[in-house]
């Protein structure tokens, strides 16, 4: 296993031996430990000290299914503080199976200059100029680095977004059909990479270097067990497959959860010409696909294709919270809408939700009309096209919020919330105030406690302990490469246990009790916090917004109960 660190100052690239400090991490785990270990935190996060970390899970290049994730990870120009971004697709199975532990990205090209990175079937790094694809979108980027290199090769890249340094900007994963409709949207990490002058990664899927499992029978079997939970689980097992992410619309809206209209009410007029059931009832009768395999390796098939009343195609895959930050925050309940914005959104290069909320803030400011569709299409093109409102909506909810002069911001250091209204949803809202991540859904989400009626969302009791043990869960679970939607193979015991089996199993170094995910997820947690403390963020900044604490939400009129003191007690450990 190697890391290939990459410098746009001078143009090297140095082939590392991971060093021992960081045996047994990779993903967030990894960008996060290094991050706080090698980047200033005082940096200007668009500057030369800033580091693009893009690193595999520990687990990613294995035969365990649903370990296709990459995280990326730097100082974030939208909350100032540490951030990782998780994309699925195929680039983290590439860099895999290239065993490859992380690429650093560090240094500054000149002002102007474009470069891409080139990683071949050996794992063979070089850097090529890339003046061509400057202002290209994403689809026709993608599009020309595949017949240029071929098809068998992942492509990560930014837009126009990212070029411009906009916070929003994303870095647009290709999926197994060599889309760039996946995306690492959150946190700006699309402008870090414009900022180091880097247009795109380009990286061979036909590695066979995937670093050995020390234990492989016992590795193969802990992996059955874990295939057999996420088959056994309903969700994973069947719904997923069936309406994706989207099935969550219908549940959420009816437990008046689903903020809409910038978050003045927590049902959406029409929420059913959007939910999941109506999506795959329409890709039906269009001919498109509701179930998609997007990324490498899953077995789960969440993704959809979605396509035009011609049958052509529009997006993929058309997910709960674009669904939410496009249409029940804006108010337009149309879903040719909804993946027209999804489709622009991952061709400009930018975060479908920041985007939305964006958006929401500036009609809730008087902007425009809720509900008006064309209005919302029209803004968001404004980003792509570089105007000066464009830029404004490209800098995040908050400076959307700050240049109409507008309280009404659903944002945690500078990060919106996601499609769970705090006040409906109060362990959602704790997990949110006191994420390093700022606002973020999958940090430590209890939506999956909530419909299963193990927690109820409107009282406060259990509430902080579920919200702190969920987000130590899944800053561990993140450092595997496995994606989200397989989490809930840790909700059974065997498959909790499986876990801790396959670390054991590749690493051939035996778990502590407290290991997985206590011991790992906590040292994870504290680093980040750290980053963000020495970065100049404090306990201030692990609030949300005052008007969730002062603005009842319809229709269960509550709002977010919890004091400082409470929330500063989440991360006691």
């Amino acid at each position: 296993m190697k890391f290939l660190r990459v410098n746009m100052s001078h143009k090297t690239i140095e082939v590392e031996d991971v060093p021992p400090d960081y045996f047994g991490l990779g993903g967030r785990g990894l960008t996060s430990v290094m991050i706080n270990a090698e980047t200033p935190p005082t940096c200007d996060p668009l500057g030369p000290e800033n580091k693009l970390i893009l690193a595999p899970g520990l687990l990613t290049g294995t035969p365990l299914v649903n370990t296709s994730r990459l995280s990326i990870g730097a100082k974030s120009p939208l909350t100032g503080g540490i951030k990782e971004s998780n994309v699925g697709g195929s680039a983290g199975a590439a860099l895999g199976h290239l065993g490859i532990t992380a690429i650093i990205v560090e240094g500054q090209a000149p002002d102007g200059e474009l470069n891409l990175l080139r990683i071949d079937e050996q794992g063979n790094a070089s850097l090529v100029p890339a003046q061509a694809y400057k202002g290209m979108r994403t689809y026709q980027t993608v599009a020309t680095l595949l017949e240029t290199y071929g098809e068998k090769n992942a492509v990560l890249c930014i837009g126009p977004a990212g070029e411009y340094q906009l916070n929003i900007a994303s870095i647009q994963g290709s999926d197994v059909d060599g889309r760039p409709c996946r995306a690492a949207g959150r946190g700006g990490m699309g402008a870090v990479m414009g900022s180091k002058g880097l247009k795109a990664i380009v990286i061979d899927k036909r590695g066979k270097s995937a670093g050995a499992i020390a234990d492989p029978e016992a590795f193969k079997a802990a992996t059955k067990t874990v295939v057999e939970a996420i088959q056994a689980d309903p969700m994973s097992g069947s719904v997923m497959a069936k309406l994706g992410t989207a099935a969550l619309v219908a549940p959420v809206n009816a437990m008046g959860a689903f903020p809409s209209y910038n978050a003045t009410k927590g049902t959406l007029d029409g929420w059913e010409k959007i939910c999941g059931e109506a999506m795959a009832q329409l890709i039906e009768e269009r001919g498109g696909k509701t179930t998609h395999r997007g990324c490498d390796g899953c077995m789960i098939h969440c993704s959809n294709e979605f396509v035009d009343k011609d049958g052509h195609y529009v997006t993929s895959s058309l997910e709960y919270e674009t669904i939410w930050a496009m249409g029940g925050m804006t108010g337009v309940a149309d879903l040719d809408t909804i993946a027209r914005l999804d489709r622009l959104c991952d061709d400009i290069g930018i975060d479908s939700m920041n985007t939305g909320v964006g958006v929401a803030v500036a009609m809730d400011a008087g902007y425009k009309n809720f509900g008006d569709a064309q209005a919302v299409l029209e803004m968001v093109e404004e980003i792509g096209q570089g105007t000066a409102f464009g830029r404004i909506l490209g800098g995040g909810p908050a400076a959307v919020g700050k240049h109409f002069n507008h309280h009404r911001v659903p944002a945690v250091k500078g990060q919106s919330i996601a499609a769970y209204d705090p006040r409906a949803m109060l362990g959602n809202g704790v997990t949110y105030a006191t994420s390093p991540m700022g606002a973020d859904h999958t940090a430590g989400n209890l939506v999956g406690a909530y419909l299963t009626q193990v927690l109820d969302p409107l009282k406060v009791e259990g509430q902080v302990d579920t919200s702190r043990f969920l987000q130590i869960a899944m800053a561990a679970f993140d450092c595997m490469g496995q994606c989200f939607m397989a989490s809930v193979a840790l909700l059974s015991p065997d498959g909790f246990a499986a876990f801790g089996r396959l670390i054991e199993a590749k690493l051939g170094a035996p778990l502590g009790p407290d290991d997985f995910p206590g011991g790992i997820g906590a040292r994870i947690l504290k680093a980040e916090r750290e980053f963000n403390r020495k970065a100049g963020l404090t306990r201030k900044d692990d609030r949300l917004p005052r008007f969730f604490y002062e603005e009842p939400l319809p229709p269960h009129n509550t709002v977010f109960p919890f004091s400082a003191e409470e929330l500063d007690s989440v991360f006691n450990f």
